[in-house]
């Protein structure tokens, strides 16, 4: 007597999975993640290198990234020093500097998309002119001479 024969087979989501890879839209995708990464990196030294200092200048020298509040352990005037002394804190000013980078990254999305939509708009062509069918034009026949039957029947 043979031992009973096994047979493998692959789950049926392997094959879906497989062609939802190969889309071209999980391509594009893919392209839009790598190059929105690096896009963020730039974002982020232009708000931390640039804005920052500009913005905290103007508000009279403030470092955004040293306004944070000191829940345990010395108080330290810098964070990066209070971070070195072991204290536990709130860190203010990184949220600061976040909220500045993701309010500049959703402007500049918002003007590419509305550039890009600009560069790619379609004129649509005009429409033809719709021809009435031939009912339509036999019902207006119709209509028409029932008008002129009508109005010699009131001169009369």
């Amino acid at each position: 007597m043979q031992p009973p024969r096994i047979v493998l087979r692959s789950p049926g989501w392997l094959a879906e999975f497989t062609s939802f890879i190969m889309r071209g839209n999980v391509v594009d995708l893919a392209v839009g993640i790598i190059i929105g990464a690096a896009f963020t990196g730039i974002v982020g030294s232009l708000v931390k290198d640039i804005f920052t200092p500009l913005i905290g200048l103007l508000l009279g020298g403030i470092d955004f990234t040293n306004i944070f509040i000191t829940l345990k352990g010395p108080a330290l005037p810098t964070l990066e020093a209070a971070k070195t002394a072991g204290a536990v804190t709130i860190n203010v000013g990184v949220f600061l500097n976040a909220v500045i980078q993701f309010v500049i990254v959703g402007f500049a999305v918002f003007w590419m998309v509305k550039l890009l939509s600009r560069l790619y708009r379609r004129k649509e062509p005009e429409a033809a002119p719709v021809l009435p069918t031939a009912s339509e034009v036999l019902l207006t026949e119709i209509r028409d001479l029932l008008a002129v039957r009508t109005e010699t029947t009131r001169l009369v």
